[in-house]
């Protein structure tokens, strides 16, 4: 069905050898869930030298891990707590995700605006005590910028309000494409890699421990099991799910908040840095640049709905985000109908009773359940290697193997360089008829495996799009790539940074039926599912319900 030869472990054109792989062994962890908890387990473990199986029941990172505001941070805001420890482990661990995947942690200038000089000396103190706990080199120490400085620097803030302002380092990631980083790292260890299967049900010994599962293949409908020694529930909003089936007596254990970001046109507000700043409500709200937009997030609201895989978006969320830009920007006010891209994501918080969901502590939770199940709630982006480790330390002390948690992990996947993206973009478009911005958007998503992208296929998709043709084959032959939603919204993240990506719904439909041997009513069905799924993104406050090709909802206006 393809001419490019196949070699990767994570392929859907090697489905049926996945599904063979899954059932023909025991694995020493079997992963439920493949966000970016999930993800890391995996390539912790199997780094370990353990036989790991990872079944995500929808595609990788579907959920909250390609929905978030795509920092790789320290939680300066952590200070006020006086959690000083929780900053120190993830204000260093900046730099560790930095040396394994330079192109997905991209140093960038945060600012924070100040009104006076008194705030800013009070910024200047937080920042350096931030900067102290993390350990960060001279090169990178924050800058203190006057009036004169802000001009220069971020000449569309509001100077006669915000004079001032602190600029300091934080990294910029793509969520969805370091989840996708760590388990193409696992599989290449080995690691059985498996999305669209959902898991029915637990397996358990003449002991009573959960020895693996009962899953269904979402494709074909075909049911399967896996057998595993230890399993790990990584399934984040439906982590209680699978715990009740461990023990139908199991109380709920996490919250769910929805947080949402709303994306503009970068003409529309023309900012070179992220900038952080309050909301009305006091709660600090990022402004991102990427490419040719910018994004706003993020609300922090209780979500009583259940776990959904495309939480709606609502006129009030967006109205939330934008009423706050023309304070601090100088900028007419932003109209909903200027927003050209949204996304929204739940974030699964440990249960607190009693406080309001902007209370409750980000911090993960790790319990081994009464069938020896370990289940992984809340935790933040930046700390998923933290959470990796505990989780392969429990699964150590249940199989009794050796497990050094400080040995040092692999470069993932394309990590393989300095970290100098226009460096290495401007060795891609030295190598491949592509423009500049084409280049350095390839190299920031793919890293050094760039080349291999664009030598599947440089030509572009679209007069309108910086995607090329590889992004698709990519996508579909290493990783595993089912759906055009999976293209478009996951690997390529064109739905997300480049508005609305209408017209490459069509050239990514026709190249994955000729990969994967669509017939006509299939592709009609991927058309339908994805342009429904990319008009309910900007449907604030729909009122009906779109269930695609794929079983995903997508709401609609009625």
């Amino acid at each position: 069905m393809s001419e490019h030869p196949h070699t990767a472990a994570i392929s859907a054109l090697d489905r049926e050898g996945t599904l063979a792989r899954a059932t023909d062994a025991q694995f020493d962890v079997l992963v439920i869930g493949a966000g970016i908890s999930g993800a890391g387990v995996a390539n912790e473990a199997s780094e370990r030298g353990l036989k790991v199986a990872v079944l995500e029941a929808n595609d990788f990172a579907s959920g909250t891990s390609s929905r978030s505001s795509k920092l790789i941070h320290g939680g300066l805001r952590y200070l006020l707590t006086g959690d000083l420890g929780l900053v120190r482990k993830t204000a260093r661990e900046r730099k560790q995700i930095f040396h394994l995947a330079p192109h997905l942690a991209e140093r960038r200038w945060m600012v924070i605006p100040a009104k006076t000089r008194a705030r800013l000396m009070q910024l200047r103190a937080g920042v350096s005590t931030y900067e102290k706990l993390g350990q960060v080199s001279a090169e990178d120490k924050h800058q203190r910028w006057l009036r004169d400085d802000v001009a220069a620097n971020e000449p569309l803030l509001n100077r006669e309000v915000f004079p001032y302002a602190c600029a300091y380092r934080e990294y910029v990631t793509d969520d969805a494409r370091l989840v996708l980083a760590n388990l193409r790292a696992s599989a290449r260890r080995g690691a059985t890699v498996l999305n669209q299967a959902a898991v029915e049900g637990l397996l358990f010994d003449a002991d009573g421990a959960v020895c693996g599962v009962t899953a269904r293949c979402t494709l074909t409908d075909r049911t399967f099991k896996v057998d595993a020694k230890v399993v790990v529930n990584a399934a984040g909003p439906w982590v209680d799910a699978l715990q009740s089936m461990e023990d139908p007596d199991t109380r709920a254990n996490i919250q769910l908040a929805k947080g949402i970001h709303a994306v503009v046109p970068r003409s529309r507000l023309p900012l070179n840095h992220l900038v952080v700043y309050e909301a009305s409500d006091g709660r600090h709200l990022f402004t991102v640049p990427r490419g040719d937009v910018v994004y706003i997030g993020t609300t922090d609201t209780s979500y009583e709905h259940g776990a959904n895989v495309w939480p709606s978006i609502t006129s009030e969320d967006v109205r939330y985000l934008l009423d706050n830009v023309s304070t601090y920007f100088n900028v007419k006010p932003i109209e909903e109908s200027e927003i050209v891209g949204a996304w929204a994501g739940l974030r699964t918080l440990v249960a607190e009773p009693g406080k309001r969901v902007t209370e409750i502590s980000r911090r993960d939770s790790i319990t081994v359940g009464s069938g020896k199940m370990i289940s992984i709630a809340g935790g933040k982006l930046t700390g998923y290697r933290f959470v990796a480790r505990e989780v392969v330390t429990q699964v150590a002390s249940l199989m009794d193997f050796n497990y050094d948690p400080s040995s040092p992990n692999e470069v993932l996947p394309g990590g393989d360089f300095d970290g100098d993206l226009d460096a290495l973009a401007a060795t891609l478009a030295g190598q491949f008829p592509v423009e500049q911005a084409v280049a350095r958007r390839l190299a920031q998503l793919y890293g050094t495996e760039a080349t291999k992208v664009l030598a599947l296929g440089s030509a572009p998709l679209s007069t309108e799009s910086k995607m090329v043709t590889g992004e698709v084959d990519w996508a579909v032959l290493e990783e595993s790539a089912n759906h055009v939603e999976d293209v478009i919204y996951r690997r390529s993240r064109v739905a997300l940074y480049e508005g609305a990506p209408r017209s490459l719904v069509e050239p990514v439909a026709q190249r994955m039926t000729q990969l994967l041997g669509w017939d006509a009513r299939t592709k009609d069905a991927e058309l339908r599912t994805v342009r429904n799924r990319l008009a309910a993104d900007l449907a604030f406050g729909a009122e009906s319900v779109y269930v695609g090709a794929t079983g995903h909802t997508a709401a609609v206006r009625g």
